[in-house]
């Protein structure tokens, strides 16, 4: 085990709870809102930080990040079913490979961002940040649509 994955990962989870929570009080039917204007539906919304959990994932194996991957599953942005899927099934790909991760990697290896690079740690810190950024922008989202959050929900994000 490395330090990442002792030091740093049980709080992490709780970050990646939210997701978890987000998808049991949704509906496919509430995948379809937008607030209007130039604004994803929440669903596109949903998969693109699926997308973005995939390129942080990848970006451990490869020690390079690529933000051009799209899930091409048809469907996914309209199935609450199939996003938490994914979900589950990137978070457990991100902590295995996380865990792969050998402290000497962990300690001196960086990850390029095309052209600057990153510790593997802080690497992880970024994806935490994108994470908080997507909660932030569903919030919006949950209200205009008048959707309860949970007690985490609310206590961490608003």
């Amino acid at each position: 085990m490395n330090s990442i994955l002792t030091d740093y990962y049980p709080t992490f989870r709780k970050y990646q709870a939210l997701r978890t929570q987000l998808m049991d009080s949704l509906t496919d039917d509430d995948l379809c809102y937008t607030p209007g204007g130039a604004n994803l539906t929440l669903g596109a919304l949903c998969a693109e930080i699926g997308a973005t959990e995939h390129a942080y994932v990848q970006s451990f194996k490869t020690f390079a990040i690529d933000f051009t991957y799209r899930n091409p599953e048809p469907g996914l942005e309209t199935s609450v079913a199939r996003l938490a899927a994914w979900y589950q099934a990137l978070d457990a790909d991100l902590e295995a490979t996380i865990a792969g991760l050998s402290e000497e990697d962990v300690k001196t290896r960086q990850i390029d961002r095309d052209g600057w690079s990153l510790p593997p740690m802080i690497q992880l810190e970024v994806y935490k940040e994108a994470l908080l950024i997507f909660y932030g922008k569903v919030s919006i989202y949950l209200k205009a649509m008048g959707k309860p959050r949970s007690q985490q929900w609310q206590d961490w994000i608003a």
